[in-house]
């Protein structure tokens, strides 16, 4: 069981509210003290109450001045809590969804604050990502799959495409600005840099390596759509970026240094073919970064931002899908000639 700590602060004489707030919910454990006016609620609680806990105290104390929650994370506990499995067995269809897609997902605001700080290292994301697409194109030059791999590792586009598909689901037209100038910041570089390298080094589209981008299967799209949800699934749960992120930058930066190089070398013909992969690539992993966070139960607290996030990821599900269906008819086209 994932634990976690939080911190209210609401005002004095809030104790009956504070108590009606977390009716039905479970805490482990629990104790308050003062602090300049207020009241300092502390929390130990299982990962899956914070959302819901959050979303109650939000909705009750959002105008009130000096409200604020802290979400800490917890590495031990003694005594070690009581687990009990027959409790999520005993919930029924007739509770809130709040309860029924309850788990151990980092809530929305901490996926909110992991995105946003991930965006906000501008400089060390672009240094990354010149330094990744440097590395990618000496392992395709040398048909290394080693160091194409070791490639993936620096590179950060985990956070952009999650971003994107985050703030999609919530309805955040800011943070997917945000997310969409990130993204093209990043793609735009490593495509700029690979372009420079192809200009300089002669380069062959006979090796496996660089002739395997040049050209998009149907296999290619699965696995895109394989990484987008891994990625986005792992990223919800906390897991290590350095690792989830590889798999998402395996679907990208390959295809995208191997368009720019082939470019570069003036091979027009081949470097669009590695750049349908990459923009397919990229399609899947946001079509499948948005299902992943749906499927999740991540979506905004309130009823209004809700009808707008619904609004949102409806219409770019079906952007992605008609894009999507647009590559498909390409490929089957291709397969014909």
């Amino acid at each position: 069981m994932v634990l976690k700590v939080m911190q209210i602060y609401v005002p004095k004489g809030t104790d009956e509210t504070v108590n009606k707030l977390l009716e039905e919910r479970e805490v482990l454990s629990r104790w308050r003290d003062n602090d300049l006016g207020q009241m300092v609620v502390h929390l130990l609680v299982p990962a899956e109450e914070t959302e819901p806990i959050m979303d109650r105290f939000e909705q009750e104390f959002s105008d009130t001045e000096g409200f604020h929650v802290i979400l800490f994370p917890v590495g031990a506990v003694l005594p070690r809590p009581q687990l009990e499995p027959a409790e999520d067995e005993s919930r029924t269809a007739s509770e809130p969804e709040e309860v029924r897609f309850g788990n151990q997902r980092l809530s929305r605001e901490e996926l909110y604050t992991q995105v946003t700080e991930g965006l906000d290292n501008t400089r060390v994301f672009l240094v990354l990502t010149i330094l990744s697409a440097i590395v990618a194109a000496v392992g395709l030059l040398r048909d290394d799959v080693a160091v194409i791999i070791g490639a993936m590792v620096i590179a950060p586009l985990l956070v952009p495409n999650v971003a994107m598909s985050l703030a999609t689901t919530l309805g955040d037209f800011t943070l997917l600005r945000r997310a969409l100038v990130a993204n093209l910041v990043g793609l735009t570089a490593a495509f700029g840099c690979a372009v420079g390298i192809g200009f300089l080094i002669p380069i062959s589209g006979d090796i496996p390596a660089i002739a395997s981008r040049t050209k998009t299967e149907f296999l290619d799209i699965w696995l895109a759509l394989v990484a987008g949800s891994a990625g986005t699934l792992a990223f919800t749960q906390g897991l290590s970026g350095a690792v989830i992120g590889v798999m998402v930058a395996v679907a990208l930066m390959p295809p995208l240094v191997v368009s720019g190089m082939l470019l570069g070398d003036g091979d027009v013909r081949l470097a669009c073919g590695a750049l349908l992969l990459t923009s397919a690539n990229l399609i899947c992993i946001n079509l499948a970064g948005v299902a992943t966070f749906l499927a999740q139960g991540v979506w905004p607290r309130s009823w209004w931002e809700a009808e707008r996030a619904k609004q949102a990821t409806w219409q770019a599900l079906v952007i992605l899908l008609v894009l999507l269906s647009i590559l498909g008819m390409v490929l089957w086209l291709n397969t014909k000639n």
